[in-house]
């Protein structure tokens, strides 16, 4: 057990956005941190590699209207924002229009809702103002206190929609938005779950949207420099990377971490890592048999996300915003995705036109078995499918597949199948013994969010303070 006098008063696992924001307030508590990461850089879901020299997000790129906390962090570390480009609003692509993919056709809309058969588009405004209202109702620091919480969380998304919906053109716009939101089949998610994720986000129409919602604002320079800067404050003496934590010893004299450079000794310690990335991790003592399940049954989303360069912005000169939604193509969404330097048609700066492409769930799934090349066609054969020719025609194409990644397992978030967020949910939070947890996944605003990233870690730093005094 923990034999030796505690070098630290907190050790910190995970070098992402929660681990750092946690790191830095205990270092401005004035308390003695290490930070160990497996990985060899920090920002864990933030992932910004450089092509043609102009810096690219391959994870967690979008900030928002309420989330508070990311948009302080970026002021404070003086980090601009620049709008998404998008349809409608006073921006520049207002008057635009986006691309929806659904009963075998290609069509333009304008507006939030996309041009559905009268009675699924009056259906589709229907379910989404139920399902706010629902989630009105499921608090968001403990979900498994809401009413009939059990058989909320008994029912998955895509059954909900089996008795709930009767139109196929509502049931296809809801599960596009729950795969957007989510990178998984509504078939695989709680609704208890997908409910508390509404309300902690404001809404599936915030959740879902660029104006006013989730997809709002893009950092310039890319969302990985948020925790760039904040190792930098820490110290990179006090991070160390490409060390995965082997295992977690704890006492009544503080913590014993063993990971692949050796071993640190704490007061406390923080886990800030998705419930899916401990379950390499030996605790002894073992945890409670909920936080242990955590461990073994939140799984990550599936997600592939692919950027492609462009010598024009042809889609832009088309009418058309970049947006896209589909009902059948592996691309399940796009987004423009160029730089703050384009206005317009025109770039009045170095990099070249892109757009982002999704690939989700079961998608992903099924583009993982591809070798490169062959991912890379499927995807550009749907871009064409969707905005023509042009996409076809790229001067530049990365992708990402999360679940490929060792110490991710996936994208988004970690998510909760039915049946397990009412008996699993408080143990997200819950102190256990000198072990504290952080992560979005234990956020209670903007879970899976960059914003609930910080939330997670500020309260786990918090609480181990107050614990040490």
């Amino acid at each position: 057990m923990v034999d030796s006098i505690p070098e630290y008063d907190a050790v910190i696992i995970g070098a992402g956005l929660s681990g750092l924001c946690a790191a830095q307030r205990l270092r401005e508590a004035g308390k003695r941190v290490r930070v160990i990461e497996a990985r060899e850089r920090v920002g864990g879901r933030t992932y910004t590699t450089q092509v043609d020299g102009q810096p690219v997000d391959l994870g967690g790129q979008w900030v928002g209207p309420t989330q508070d906390r990311v948009l302080d962090l970026c002021r404070h570390l003086g980090v601009s924002t620049f709008e998404q480009f998008h349809a409608g609003g006073e921006g520049e692509g207002r008057g635009s229009e986006r691309m929806l993919e659904f009963a075998g056709e290609v069509r333009r809309y304008k507006g939030f809702l996309p041009k559905l058969p009268v009675f699924a588009l009056a259906e589709l405004g229907v379910a989404i103002a139920r399902l706010d209202r629902l989630a009105r109702h499921v608090p968001c620091d403990a979900p498994w206190r809401a009413p009939q919480a059990k058989h909320l969380d008994a029912l998955s998304v895509e059954a909900w929609m089996r008795e709930n919906l009767r139109t196929a053109g509502a049931r296809a716009m809801i599960s596009s938005a729950t795969e957007a939101i989510f990178a998984e089949h509504p078939s695989k998610i709680s609704l208890l779950y997908f409910l508390n994720s509404l309300h902690a986000g404001g809404g599936l129409q915030r959740l879902a949207e660029v104006e006013d919602g989730a997809q709002c604002w893009r950092i310039d320079g890319g969302a990985q420099q948020l925790s760039t800067a904040l190792a930098e404050r820490v110290g990179a003496e006090r991070i160390s990377l490409g060390d995965p934590v082997r295992a977690i010893e704890q006492d009544e004299r503080g913590v014993r971490v063993i990971s692949a450079k050796g071993e640190v000794y704490g007061r406390r310690a923080i886990l800030a890592l998705a419930p899916a990335m401990a379950r390499t991790i030996e605790f002894s003592p073992a945890l409670s048999p909920a936080r242990a399940d955590l461990h073994e049954l939140m799984p990550m989303g599936s997600v592939i996300k692919c950027v492609v360069g462009y010598e024009r912005a042809f889609w832009r000169e088309r009418g058309l915003s970049g947006e896209s939604v589909s009902e059948s193509l592996t691309v399940r969404m796009t987004f423009d995705a160029c730089g703050p330097d384009w206005r317009g048609t025109e770039q009045r700066g170095s990099g070249p036109a892109r757009l982002i492409a999704f690939a989700l769930g079961d998608h992903a799934r099924g583009l993982r078995g591809l070798e490169a090349g062959a991912r890379r066609a499927a995807v550009l054969a749907d871009l064409v499918r969707l905005f023509g020719p042009d996409a076809g025609r790229p001067v530049s194409y990365v992708d990402l597949d999360w679940s490929a990644e060792r110490w991710s397992s996936g994208c988004y978030v970690g998510l909760m199948r039915p049946g397990h967020m009412h008996v699993l949910g408080a143990a997200l939070r819950a102190v256990e013994g000198r072990l504290h947890f952080a992560g979005s996944e234990a956020a209670t605003r903007w879970v899976g969010y960059l914003d609930g990233a910080i939330e997670s870690g500020e309260r786990a730093a918090a609480e181990l303070a107050l614990a040490l005094t």
